[in-house]
């Protein structure tokens, strides 16, 4: 994923948490924010130190981006998304990040059907 299309900076976070709406499953809260003037979507991710040490977090956030990197296609466009991962994240292989994150965006209603 290309680092203009993260999000940094903390009040660009504050802004999505307070206005943005969220959904949730066991592994992950998403907040969702519309960006009228913005024709591609930006990621933002929040590991918590409880997770883990800097090698567990990194690997998480790792897992969360080439999720995000190949469902590029099928995300709406248009949105700030704010990425947070609970405490089951951390003993879950790629492939059960990435189903989770499926589930979660489906809840959230930003997954374009196929």
């Amino acid at each position: 994923m290309k680092k203009e299309l993260r999000i940094k900076k903390n009040k660009d976070f504050q802004v999505i948490f307070q206005k943005g709406q969220s959904f949730a499953n066991r592994q992950f809260v998403v907040y969702s924010l519309k960006k009228d003037d913005q024709d591609y979507f930006r990621i933002g991710l929040s590991v918590s130190k409880k997770l883990g040490n800097a090698v567990t977090r990194n690997q998480i956030k790792r897992y969360v981006r080439q999720a995000i990197f190949e469902l590029k296609d099928q995300v709406i466009p248009g949105n700030d998304y704010v990425i947070i991962a609970r405490k089951p994240v951390s003993e879950m292989e790629f492939f059960e990040v990435k189903k989770s994150l499926i589930h979660v965006l489906k809840v959230g209603k930003v997954l374009i059907k196929k």
